[in-house]
């Protein structure tokens, strides 16, 4: 336990990490930005462009919750100050435990903000879109995507992220055999982006009688969620379009309807479905705009070098392509093959307490 003067030359320490921070977050810039948009926000024929309504209110959102971040940094900050200075002067040992627990919560607080102050790629900032699919391992594998989507939407549930199902294939007995989904939130696709990989699981089969030990594969992609009006465009000529029955719940509608929609990009072989809206025409638009947001991630990354590159390098989803590894048996243990880092605390990952291993990937990115 830290001692009333080591806090106190902690924090003391810590007040220029803020200021860096701040400058990081250029709040100057930010708070004049914030001013504009709100006093175009309050024009009178402000409603009358929905499009550049919505992507207006969408910056000025973004851009409060940035500064709101950093204010509540300086306020955990000056409470803690405050704390630690009435310990001081009262001579009152009683409420150091509390000052220590304060002290860490607020520098994974602090470790956090500065990792967020870094993303500042093209896409960081957007939300993201997520889809597992089942690999090696058959119904195992199915249920292992199924643990994989329940630890994603628990950890996006933490951060206050919104999560909105688009596309599924339920598993022949449990979980999915693939599952699409939309994450809503402040660099929501800038934290998930290391995500991306195949998972693999280490475990004792519920389905197997012989109480045997199964490993099981599933792969994650990742892309951010484009804007209405992304440069990204795609020739009517260059897309298939199948549609067919969702097999979600919806009721009646779904059953009797054609609604779902798939459409394959011919140049690249780039799928996208969705089945989530009752309306053909909007799961069109959202698969349409998980195609365009594939190839302008890939378009980023790779720069349209060669066909492989447009369609993402994905590796067969099976031994030697992981990127983690989930181990119950004979032993605990998640491992990071990329960073290095570990956790024994399966549970607590798996109940979506990941951002340990989300913060060593950016930590890693931002070294190299």
């Amino acid at each position: 336990m830290f001692q009333a003067d080591d806090l106190r030359l902690f924090l003391s320490e810590i007040s220029l990490e803020i200021e860096n921070l701040g400058a990081a977050l250029n709040l100057e810039e930010t708070s004049h930005k914030i001013s504009e948009l709100e006093e175009i926000s309050s024009r009178e024929k402000f409603w009358d462009e929905a499009e550049e309504t919505q992507e207006t209110l969408k910056t000025l959102s973004l851009l409060k919750a940035k500064m709101e971040n950093y204010r509540r940094i300086v306020e955990l900050y000056e409470d803690l100050n405050a704390l630690v200075k009435l310990i001081l002067e009262e001579q009152d040992n009683s409420l150091l435990q509390e000052a220590n627990d304060d002290f860490l919560n607020f520098k994974k607080e602090l470790e956090r903000q500065k990792l967020s102050a870094l993303l500042n790629a093209e896409f960081d900032s957007k939300n993201a879109i997520l889809t597992l699919h089942a690999g090696a391992g058959g119904l195992e594998a199915q249920d292992w995507v199924g643990m994989l989507y329940r630890m994603y939407c628990r950890y996006c549930q933490t951060q206050g992220y919104k999560v909105k199902t688009l596309d599924f294939y339920s598993g022949e007995e449990a979980g999915f055999k693939n599952i699409s989904f939309l994450v809503e939130g402040l660099n929501a696709y800038g934290y998930l982006k290391g995500e991306k990989g195949v998972h693999r699981l280490v475990r004792i089969s519920p389905f197997d009688s012989s109480g045997r030990r199964h490993t099981s594969f599933a792969s994650l992609e990742v892309i951010p969620e484009l804007d209405e009006d992304s440069q990204i465009e795609i020739s009517p000529n260059d897309l298939k379009i199948d549609v067919f029955r969702s097999s979600g719940a919806g009721g009646q509608h779904v059953n009797k309807t054609s609604s779902a929609v798939r459409l394959t990009h011919l140049p690249t072989g780039i799928v996208a479905s969705c089945q989530n809206e009752r309306s053909q025409y909007q799961n069109r638009e959202i698969a349409l705009k998980m195609i365009k947001s594939k190839l302008a991630e890939i378009k980023e990354r790779e720069h349209f070098k060669r066909i492989e590159d447009i369609k993402g390098k994905q590796k067969e989803i099976a031994w030697g392509s992981q990127i983690r590894s989930y181990t119950f048996m004979p032993y605990t243990l998640v491992k990071d093959h990329i960073t290095g880092h570990e956790s024994g605390n399966i549970n607590a990952i798996m109940n979506g307490e990941i951002q340990e291993f989300i913060d060593a990937y950016l930590k890693k990115r931002i070294k190299n």
